[in-house]
């Protein structure tokens, strides 16, 4: 009852949740951007600034919740937890931003392969921003937040699936062995956005099994 009592009394900054919120509301536009920037409709260098611009204010909250651990006594779960979780998801708009760059700058075709894992992107992230608000009341949803990370986990599958489809397709070709080495790099990068996307989720699964 003490205890209770002093924490009550204690700074506490109810806003994590909703930061972690609009971080990945941020993070699902600039996955559709990502997926038009692989459309090849001419537009990518727009797309890419989209995602640029995505990218910028997803980093305000990051910074604002760092700052927010350090200054807050109560905190929803642990610190170092908080600290993944915003991390993860910035991590997961950072890679879409530098992905988004590179490819351009290696000027390759996009296949239907690649463009079918960007779709898995968009999948992901909006799976995870769904979720995300659930995170303020994990004992009533851990069963909707289980299936959240066994969705996410089977979209991380199948863009491993067209990696491989992809990959295939590539070393039987008739391309040089410099552009395959260029178009296996872009495959690779493509399919690291989505593997942050299951980072995220670990992060989630490992905060549920402490809460529940």
């Amino acid at each position: 009852m003490f205890i209770r009592f002093f924490r009550s009394l204690m700074p506490r900054d109810e806003r994590f949740i909703e930061r972690f919120s609009e971080h990945s509301r941020l993070i699902v536009p600039a996955a559709v951007s990502f997926r038009a920037l692989m459309s090849g409709d001419g537009q990518a260098e727009v797309h890419a600034a989209e995602i640029a611009r995505l990218e910028e204010e997803a980093d305000k909250i990051t910074r604002e919740t760092v700052l927010a651990i350090h200054r807050t006594f109560v905190t929803p779960f642990d610190r170092s937890q908080i600290l993944e979780l915003i991390t993860a998801l910035d991590d997961t708009i950072d890679l879409m931003k530098d992905t988004g760059r590179r490819v351009i700058r290696y000027g390759v075709g996009f296949t239907p392969e690649m463009q079918g894992m960007a779709d898995c992107a968009v999948r992901a992230t909006t799976a995870l921003r769904d979720a995300m608000p659930l995170l303020g009341s994990i004992d009533k949803s851990a069963d909707n937040l289980s299936a959240m990370s066994v969705e996410v986990r089977r979209i991380e599958s199948e863009a491993d699936d067209l990696l491989d489809r992809g990959l295939k397709a590539l070393f039987a070709s008739g391309e040089s062995p410099g552009t395959k080495l260029t178009i296996e790099k872009v495959y690779d990068l493509v399919e690291a956005v989505v593997d942050r996307c299951e980072d995220v989720v670990d992060v989630i699964d490992g905060i549920v099994v402490e809460q529940v």
